[in-house]
């Protein structure tokens, strides 16, 4: 695995037409958001993106790579070439990248020396819950725990990714959200007449937050509620990693634990990939595709508010909006997004 403090070997410099601000793309830089599922990666370049940055990623023999989407060359993506051995080829003149970076051959000029500047900007990179993580300089982890993903008790999945055509910052303060089960997921686990919620604390800790939430919300989807048993209480622990990452726990009767990620990938300001990894320590013998469709359904009700919020950036001056006693979390993450330097008005 990967040392987290690894660095860049080039520093990727500020977009040209980024859509954040200098401020906030400079703090975001600075720590790890998943750019895809491991089993997308394979030795066919994948192209992705990062805080406006193209990247590639794909797998030689014996390295898993993430790197800038460039040949420095004729600045052609180097997704749309291959890879061979532990080389990827760029396509337009064969240029030939170790997983280093290193420029190991230029074929028009096969006795020339190289020059070190002839080289592809390599990211630091982990593999965890399913999925790839990278970061532009490395700084900070902030990737979050979830050991239930490495428990033999629990059945691990991993959600297909979503696409949100809005900002990270407000999905993620979506997800962490508890006033809005009632109106939002009215189709999937949400009562509108249960929309009472009780008093919380908030809790501040050393990779961000902490929230343990009881209510008598269900979490049983629509089909399943007669089996919530009369007068149960359910208790949800939010755990916040900003910029971009939580995790919740659900507790269901009989023992049941479920534990969701969310971790929130800014591909630009207004562009947001969602990965959510699962863990469920009860019906694991039950389809897969089940847990899916509920899920995206969750994500496609919760995605209706996030893309048609205004402003579409997350406001960080807490005067811009109005708040209530239930919107706890949300102020303290916002307040924590804050205390990272983000913008003081508004940042995705």
């Amino acid at each position: 695995m990967a040392n987290l403090s690894q660095k860049n070997k080039n520093e990727i410099q500020y977009p040209r037409d980024c859509t954040f601000s200098l401020q906030d793309w400079t703090v975001l830089s600075n720590y790890w958001y998943p750019i895809a599922e491991s089993k997308e990666v394979t030795e066919k370049p994948l192209a992705v993106k990062l805080l406006d940055v193209h990247l590639v990623a794909y797998r030689t023999k014996t390295k898993l790579v993430v790197a800038r989407d460039l040949c420095v060359h004729r600045g052609t993506p180097l997704s749309m070439g291959w890879v061979e051995d532990e080389e990827i080829i760029c396509p337009y003149h064969g240029f030939r990248y170790r997983p280093d970076g290193v420029c190991t051959s230029i074929p028009a000029h096969p006795d020339a020396k190289i020059s070190p500047r002839l080289c592809m900007t390599v990211l630091p990179v982990v593999e965890r819950f399913g999925l790839v993580w990278t970061s532009l300089t490395g700084k900070y982890d902030n990737i979050p725990s979830f050991s239930a993903w490495d428990h033999s008790d629990f059945q691990q999945i991993n959600c297909p990714p979503f696409d949100i055509k809005g900002s990270s910052g407000r999905q993620m303060e979506g997800f962490l959200d508890v006033a809005h089960f009632a109106w939002v997921h009215t189709e999937t686990f949400g009562d509108r007449t249960n929309a009472i919620v009780p008093r919380y604390q908030v809790d501040h800790t050393e990779y961000g937050l902490h929230v343990e939430y009881l209510s008598s919300v269900s979490n049983y989807s629509k089909e399943l509620q007669h089996l919530n048993p009369e007068g149960f209480e359910w208790l949800r622990v939010f755990d916040v990693y900003p910029p971009f990452s939580a995790t919740l726990k659900v507790y269901f009767p009989n023992g049941g634990e479920l534990w969701i990620m969310n971790a929130a990938s800014p591909r630009s300001a207004r562009e947001t990939r969602l990965f959510a990894p699962i863990a469920r320590n009860f019906d694991k013998a039950s389809p897969v595709e089940d847990v899916h469709a509920f899920n995206l359904q969750v994500f496609i009700e919760d995605r209706e508010m996030v893309e048609n919020q205004k402003p579409e950036d997350l406001p960080l001056d807490l005067q811009m909006e109005a708040h209530i006693m239930a919107d706890k979390t949300s102020v303290a993450y916002r307040k924590a997004l804050k205390k990272l330097g983000l913008g003081d008005l508004y940042t995705s």
